[in-house]
């Protein structure tokens, strides 16, 4: 029987979502959840995508094939009663078996914080302590670049082994609250680190070092040289997910 686990997590104590040899991940964990309910066979958890170490998720999303004869409820409730109390299942959903979460997603949110006020300490795993002044015009004009189709080669990390990294971006948005700057990209799908080499260069734009022009000027470079530094981690969200 297959099923859609809808789940969230904090990234913080991990080394990303895809296990990794004598590293804690969020993957791991919940195979280790899923095989104990599994009559102790083996259970894969198969993500929408992967999100890298110290990133979090308040909407992920993976299916996964169980033996034994449980309710959505049951599951939800025997999930987190096996699971550490930094990752938490949301829901659980009968689905058919030709369903798949990666290749029936239709487009991802994610959001990136970031703390333009003074440092605090109790945050500093949950959003980027830039701790200066932006100019938060000039990069609300760039990041509406970003819209559209584009070859997004500038801004992924090991670029020379994509063949493909053409991407449409939907939505974008720059909001400030108080403090706190939040950065809103939706899409089709995002590539390894794009997001937060995204909001690099915007931080480049808001400290007035290159013009909201200069996106388009990168975008067309397909250089992941000519984009500058990836933000930091903890910042990052995976926020929401649509499927077909």
């Amino acid at each position: 029987m297959r099923f859609l686990i809808k789940f969230s997590y904090d990234g913080t104590n991990y080394n990303g979502f895809q296990k990794q040899p004598g590293l804690n991940t969020i993957e791991e964990e919940i195979e280790k959840a899923l095989t104990k309910i599994n009559d102790n066979k083996k259970a894969r958890i198969v993500a929408t995508g992967r999100t890298d170490k110290k990133v979090h998720a308040l909407c992920q999303y993976g299916h996964t094939d169980i033996d034994v004869n449980i309710t959505e409820k049951k599951l939800k409730r025997a999930l987190n009663s096996n699971l550490p109390n930094d990752i938490y299942v949301i829901d659980a959903k009968i689905v058919s078996n030709n369903f798949h979460a990666r290749y029936n997603v239709k487009e991802k949110t994610y959001k990136y914080l970031i703390n333009i006020g003074e440092y605090n300490p109790l945050e500093r795993n949950y959003v980027f302590q830039y701790n200066h002044s932006l100019n938060i015009d000039a990069m609300k004009e760039a990041i509406k670049l970003f819209e559209g189709k584009h070859d997004f080669r500038s801004f992924v990390t090991d670029n020379q082994e994509k063949e493909n990294c053409i991407r449409t971006i939907t939505f974008t948005n720059v909001e400030i609250k108080k403090d706190k700057l939040t950065i809103t990209f939706t899409g089709n799908g995002f590539l390894r680190y794009q997001v937060r080499n995204m909001v690099g260069i915007l931080i480049k734009v808001g400290e007035n070092k290159i013009l909201p022009s200069s996106i388009s000027e990168i975008l067309e470079a397909k250089d992941r040289t000519k984009a500058g530094k990836t933000a930091p981690p903890e910042g990052l969200y995976l926020t929401n997910i649509k499927f077909k």
